[in-house]
Parts: structure tokens; C-alpha cells; sequence
């Protein structure tokens, strides 16, 4: 499998693997069929969108994996360590055995023609098939959306979402990130080695993030997914007309689930959460779109990785308190003890105005 990191020998592999620091905390994917050889590990942020479709996807093939929080808050992806890792300093990346891997593509792919024993479910049918060709089309087709340019828009110009679940403090975030020279170019300085590493990151964010704020390179790209959507709404169509009614729904491509769908789902996920949804499937605008989300949703794998909409603000903030408290432990244990008390005083309070509510009515 090709990866934008060059292949490591298992002595490069070894020596990267020693430098790795201990995790504050971890938790394994749950397992239907067993890994081949060495265990699955992945490092991923909760709110990685491509960190997201490659979590989907082990999680529908029921692979055993460990996997590790590396916290974009807190800029853990910029850490030396990691930077060894993936010189681009970006999640996911995956190592099993003397492999890894940083492209999402690539790790999708290296998974399904990795872990073929029998009980594995397969997500890219046979190669020549017509299934195939259909699931490859539309990966291709989803996984070319600029979905970073989409998030850090609506970020940035709220205006365009309707019912959206980001909140007011994001913005200031994202545009915060414009102000991270300084970090780069000291870390830059610190670590000789990846040097260029870490100027070339610098580069590439400052310019997407000058893009994703031009207000007319945005609505170009939404309307150029509205055609992908329409593509996608045409064959979800095709699949209603192939199904007869007593038999069960199809999805994407046939009556299968496949790489096309953790795409397909991850995306739709990601509108829902930044306020698009309004506009590709709300109001009967593409109703086998609005009715597949509604299914795929209720997937155990989904919920299991991505779960509520509602939710992902928690588990995005909970990672990064759980973080920032173990470093800062002395300092900031009474307040923290305090907010817990006033937090759960608070909650106490509204079960009572509540029920006193429910009972006037």
C-alpha cells in the first residue's frame, strides 16, 4: 500500500515506537474478528473528519485496534514525536507491524485487503466487478470534497448554516490558528530535523485557512456539492427502484454497506453538524438522502464512533479537560473540585424546576 510516509524498515518502525510517549489515556475498538499479527494502533482526533471515516471503518469490520487521542486543542499533533510520525502532522495515522500509514485512503484500503479472514465483513467488493467500479466511483466522488474548507467556512461565517451546532467560541479558535507562526517556527528551531517539516506545515496552513475564509471560494464549493449530492440522491434513487417493498433497503451502492457509505455517512454527518443540512436534505429537498442519514445513524458501528450530533462537542471537550487536568494537576484541583460541585448543584436544580414544571402541568 502506498502512503505519503515513506515506507520505515522495522528498525526505523522500532526506533519511532520507543519515542512514542505514554498516553494519558486510550480505549480499544470492540472486536468481532480477530487482527493478524501485531495489534492495530491508531492516533486520531475525535473531531478528524478523516479520523473519522478510518475509525467507521474499522469499527464496521469489527478489527480490534488501540487507539489514541491526539488532542488538536492542545496542539499534539504538532509535538515532535508525532511530526516523526507523520511529517505532516495530521491524524490519523496507523501502525501495524513495521507499517504505517497517514493517508486515510490508504489505510481504508490497506484494511480491507489486510484483515480478509472469514467473519470479517468486506467493504470494496470483488476488483472488476460492477459493484466495484460503482463503490471506487463514488469513494473517489466523496473523498474529494474539501471538507476542511466546509468546516473551517462555517466556522468562520455562521451566516451560511441554519441550525447549527457549532459554538460562538469556535471562530476565535480557527482564527487563532492564523497567530501559531511563532510555535512552528519554535519547535522549527528546537528540533533540527524537521525542520523543514514543520515550515512546510506552516505554509499550508496559512494558506488554507486564507482560503477557507474567502467568503466567494466557499459558495463555489457548496455548489459544486450540490451536484455531488445530486449524484448522490440520483443512485440512492436507483437503488429504491431495485428494491421490491417487502424487501429490505438498499444503501449506496447495492444492498451491501461499504467504503462508499463510511464516506458517504461520515459526510452527511459532518453537514449535520455544521448546519448544512438544511439546505441538501432538509424540507424534502432529497428525500432518499434525508431517509438513508435517518438509517445510517441507527447503525451500531456509527453510534458507537459517532453518535449523536449533539454529542460531539462532549467528546471532543472531554478528551482535553481529562488532558489539561493530569498536567495541571496541583494547580487546578480545588477549582476543579468547586466546578464539579456547582456543576452538579446546577443540574440538581434544574431536575427539580423540572419536575415542578411537569407536575403544574
Amino acid at each position: 500500500m502506498a502512503s505519503e510516509t515513506p515506507p520505515k524498515t522495522q528498525e526505523e518502525t522500532a526506533s519511532l515506537i520507543e519515542k512514542l510517549p505514554e498516553q494519558d489515556g486510550h480505549r480499544e475498538c470492540s472486536s468481532v474478528a480477530e487482527q493478524r499479527g501485531n495489534q492495530l494502533t491508531l492516533y486520531h482526533w475525535t473531531q478528524s473528519f478523516n479520523s473519522q471515516k478510518v475509525r467507521l471503518a474499522i469499527a464496521e469490520k469489527g478489527l480490534r485496534c488501540e487507539e489514541y487521542d491526539v488532542s488538536l486543542p492542545l496542539s499534539e499533533h504538532n509535538e515532535p514525536w508525532f511530526m516523526h510520525l507523520n511529517p505532516t502532522g495530521e491524524v490519523p495515522v496507523l501502525m501495524h507491524e513495521e507499517n504505517i500509514l497517514c493517508d486515510p485512503v490508504h489505510i481504508m484500503d490497506y484494511l480491507e485487503h489486510t484483515f480478509t479472514e472469514e467473519g470479517t465483513p468486506r467493504l470494496i467488493p470483488e476488483e472488476g466487478s460492477a459493484y466495484f467500479i460503482r463503490v471506487q466511483h463514488y469513494r473517489e466522488l466523496l473523498d474529494s470534497l474539501q471538507m476542511d474548507a466546509y468546516t473551517h467556512g462555517c466556522l468562520l461565517h455562521p451566516e451560511i448554516t441554519v441550525d447549527s451546532h457549532i459554538p460562538a467560541y469556535a471562530a476565535t479558535c480557527i482564527r487563532s490558528k492564523t497567530r501559531c507562526d511563532s510555535e512552528l517556527k519554535k519547535l522549527a528551531e528546537q528540533n533540527p530535523d524537521l525542520k523543514d517539516a514543520y515550515v512546510a506545515k506552516q505554509r499550508r496552513l496559512k494558506s488554507k485557512l486564507f482560503d477557507h475564509d474567502n467568503m466567494k471560494y466557499l459558495k463555489k464549493l457548496l455548489d459544486e456539492l450540490e451536484g455531488v449530492m445530486d449524484q448522490v440522491e440520483t443512485e440512492l434513487q436507483r437503488r429504491v427502484e431495485e428494491t421490491p417493498e417487502e424487501g429490505s433497503p438498499s444503501w449506496l451502492c447495492g444492498d451491501f454497506f461499504s467504503m462508499a457509505d463510511v464516506s458517504l455517512a461520515v459526510t452527511l454527518h459532518r453537514l449535520k453538524f455544521l448546519g448544512l443540512s438544511q439546505r441538501f436534505w432538509g424540507e424534502g429537498t432529497r428525500v432518499n438522502l434525508e431517509t438513508y442519514y435517518e438509517r445510517v445513524v441507527q447503525r451500531p458501528a456509527f453510534r458507537r464512533v459517532l453518535g449523536h450530533v449533539n454529542n460531539i462537542l462532549i467528546s471532543a471537550v472531554l478528551p482535553v479537560a481529562f488532558k489539561v487536568a493530569r498536567k495541571n494537576a496541583p494547580m487546578i484541583l480545588g477549582t476543579t473540585m468547586l466546578i464539579g460541585v456547582l456543576g452538579g448543584a446546577a443540574y440538581l436544580a434544574f431536575l427539580y424546576m423540572k419536575r415542578r414544571l411537569t407536575v403544574s402541568f
